[in-house]
């Protein structure tokens, strides 16, 4: 259609019928750290969560000057239902690209394809690489690279990454921070969704993402999913390999009763699931160390979350925050 790259804010977020917050963590991610470029959110009949911004019909946001609908799920599977499809079509029709972070490509449905094509307008399927990727190396390469892991998945290793990074370059630290899914591209405005990479290249491309730096300069990666958990251990893992992470930091959700999706399956112990994120690390850095404990206290009150901060901090004998309540100022001084 053309040659542009770039997705154009800005946004109308599309929340569809998302069942929880959970499946609405695209979306909330941008507003959170974008916030200046987002119009509005729609929701579907049946959408029972919200990003916390006015809602707004497609007309509406094509009045007020939107150029491009972020699909802002991440369902279960990562599918395009049939009853978002025109919604995604009228959006077409109003002057918007598409762009969305899904396993399912918006490309692959013909009516949006097609409709893109004969209207000049753009379709991002920011999950999907657009080049190949080599096998990694293992050699270990200039530069230091902090990696987030984490006890489930969706418990805060994206927010934790990027306070980290801010944190590290408001000390006059040289730092980037490296997108590995579809919400931190969306902000980042690059990045590899590894789990979208065929499985013998992701620590390939992970290398590729976080290349040799100067000594001093510091990457932020984005970690994802967990080594704990069946759906997504292996993602977790070639990502681990191809960080080469000098740091970790491990990210807990305490409130959860299971595993994200999973019912029957427990979440892992904090020292057994540390103790298996650095014998990963080790294989390819063998000076891994972890940095810290980021967890996130938004269903505690300041008693509590301080009394669990406490606790943890005490039993592993590391430092123990919540990124988003008391930033993360100890973790930092530890890298440093």
């Amino acid at each position: 259609m053309n040659d542009r790259k770039e997705i154009e804010h800005p946004y109308l977020l599309f929340l569809g019928d998302a069942h929880d917050h959970l499946a609405a963590k695209t979306a909330r991610g941008i507003v959170d750290w974008r916030s200046d470029w987002c119009l509005g959110q729609l929701r579907l009949d049946g959408c029972k969560t919200s990003v916390g911004i006015g809602d707004m019909t497609v007309a509406e946001a094509a009045e007020a000057g939107a150029r491009a609908l972020i699909v802002g799920v991440a369902n279960r599977g990562g599918v395009i239902p049939e009853n978002w499809v025109d919604t995604l079509l009228e959006a077409l029709d109003q002057g918007m690209d598409l762009a969305a972070g899904l396993h399912m490509r918006l490309s692959d449905i013909p009516a949006l394809r097609d409709k893109a094509r004969a209207l000049g307008r753009l379709l991002f399927d920011v999950r999907h690489p657009d080049r190949t990727f080599p096998l990694a190396s293992g050699v270990k390469r200039l530069g230091k690279r902090l990696l987030t892991v984490g006890t489930d998945a969706s418990v805060g290793k994206m927010y934790t990454t990027l306070v980290i990074e801010r944190e590290l370059r408001a000390r006059g630290v040289e730092v980037d921070f490296r997108a590995t899914g579809q919400t931190g591209i969306f902000i980042a405005g690059e990045g590899v969704s590894v789990d979208a990479v065929v499985a013998d290249f992701i620590s390939g491309a992970t290398e590729w993402l976080t290349p040799a730096n100067d000594p001093d300069h510091w990457d932020a990666i984005e970690g994802q999913g967990s080594l704990f958990h069946p759906s997504f251990a292996g993602v977790t893992l070639g990502l681990i390999h191809g960080a080469q992470p000098d740091a970790i930091v491990l990210c807990h959700e305490p409130s959860r009763e299971h595993m994200r999706g999973l019912p029957d399956w427990p979440l892992p112990n904090l020292q057994e699931c540390l103790a298996a994120n650095l014998a990963a690390a080790r294989l390819t850095n063998e000076a891994a160390f972890c940095a810290g404990i980021a967890i996130n206290t938004s269903q505690y009150d300041e008693d509590e979350a301080n009394r669990i901060l406490n606790e943890t901090s005490d039993s592993l004998s590391l430092p123990c925050v919540d990124p988003m309540r008391t930033g993360v100022s100890p973790i930092v001084d530890r890298l440093l």
